[in-house]
């Protein structure tokens, strides 16, 4: 679950204090930092955190010093365009859309990015599942192994590249599943998978 500017202040400020000091910060020492005049308003941060899954926060009261962060906060994010879904078991048309997703920095590299939603199994086997969300990097082009999303009869899948002597083959990973075969000119790389991100419920 996302987090306010204020919730990632608070997250941040915990994690930072226990990479410095081994152990997570008193509520003094939070209300100090912050400003705040009340523990009770530590106490609701904290507990807001860990509904979303950031910290565990200890069982006993007389832990006070035992808090747990799960998942650290990234100072820096990136949003990119979710363009629509696109199929893993055979191609169907990506549908623009003006929904936005986070994606982490460590995805990212130099270029332009785009995400898309992936609808069917045939790449499971290189850990790439329904649902999942995929992050491109846009290139026209791609070394034999890498996975690209490709553009066939103005439709969209994503698979496995490799360029052979008269033909292109694009390869599911999925063991029953058959390759496309192309001709170079009749299709088009529109960029290559960089990341893949899932969301639990």
């Amino acid at each position: 679950m996302k987090l306010t500017e204020k919730q990632k202040a608070f997250l941040g400020y915990i994690s930072r204090y226990m990479e410095d000091w081994g152990r997570s910060p008193s509520f003094e020492e939070i209300c100090s930092h912050f400003g705040f005049t009340s523990y009770n308003t530590v106490t609701t941060y904290l507990k807001t955190l860990e509904r979303k899954g950031y910290i565990r926060l200890p069982r006993k009261k007389n832990q006070k010093r035992a808090i747990e962060v799960i998942s650290p906060v990234e100072t820096r994010r990136f949003e990119f365009p979710l363009l629509g879904r696109v199929a893993a078991g055979k191609p169907i048309e990506a549908v623009e859309d003006m929904d936005v997703i986070e994606v982490p920095p460590s995805m990212i590299g130099q270029g332009d990015h785009f995400v898309l939603q992936v609808k069917g199994d045939s790449m499971k086997e290189d850990g790439i599942l329904d649902g999942d969300f995929i992050v491109v990097r846009k290139q026209p082009t791609a070394e034999n192994g890498e996975t690209v999303v490709a553009l066939i009869n103005d439709e969209v899948t994503i698979k496995k590249y490799y360029k052979r002597k008269n033909y292109v083959e694009l390869r599911p990973a999925h063991t029953g599943m058959e390759p496309i075969i192309v001709k170079q000119g009749d299709f088009r790389i529109d960029g290559r998978i960089v990341g893949v991100m899932r969301h639990y419920k």
